[in-house]
């Protein structure tokens, strides 16, 4: 492979050798860029029932079919920390690749209901960034994150804000990332 015209999202590590890269800089994240997450996700019972259970939220609704039922949802619903936790992974790629340190998750809304089956997409709108006054080599950016599902309904959205560092190659090659 010729390494001086690399794919995307790699870089050379050695003669006939590139490495995958993970996450993004501070540079990398202009205000406006918006950024949409794959693969998509489809949740399945397995995932809602461990990840409840994990999480310690035994709210019927979550897990027992036969109540589920005789509710207004007719079936078990997604608990909404796996739907938080599955979106919020789903961006871990490019936007918490290299950040140092999550600084805030907020503004969370949860406005429709996924179901088991249901296969979640995300995408992020960086809404702003600035150089971090106590961090001379990070950035802190903030972004909105969308959970969509299957047929493009927004399922939960979040605003984040997190520190990258504004040079992640000196990142990458101190870590052997």
């Amino acid at each position: 492979m010729n390494t001086t015209t690399l794919p995307p999202g790699y870089r050379t590590v050695g003669d006939d050798r590139i490495r995958e890269m993970v996450g993004l800089g501070y540079h990398d994240f202009p205000e406006g860029l918006v950024i949409e997450h794959r693969p998509g996700r489809t949740i399945t019972e397995t995932d809602n029932t461990l990840i409840t259970a994990l999480s310690g939220n035994t709210a019927p609704i979550h897990l027992d079919a036969h109540y589920a039922a005789h509710t207004t949802r007719r079936r078990i619903l997604v608990c909404s920390g796996v739907t938080l936790a599955f979106v919020g992974g789903m961006t871990v790629r490019s936007t918490s690749g290299l950040t140092l340190a999550n600084l805030g998750l907020d503004d969370v809304k949860f406005e429709n209901p996924v179901f088991v089956g249901d296969t979640l997409y995300a995408e992020t709108e960086i809404t702003g960034r600035r150089l971090s006054k106590s961090r001379p080599d990070n950035g802190i950016v903030t972004c909105r994150t969308t959970g969509l599902n299957q047929d493009g309904v927004r399922v939960v959205e979040f605003t984040r804000t997190f520190l990258v560092p504004t040079d992640p190659d000196a990142v990458r090659d101190a870590t052997n990332y």
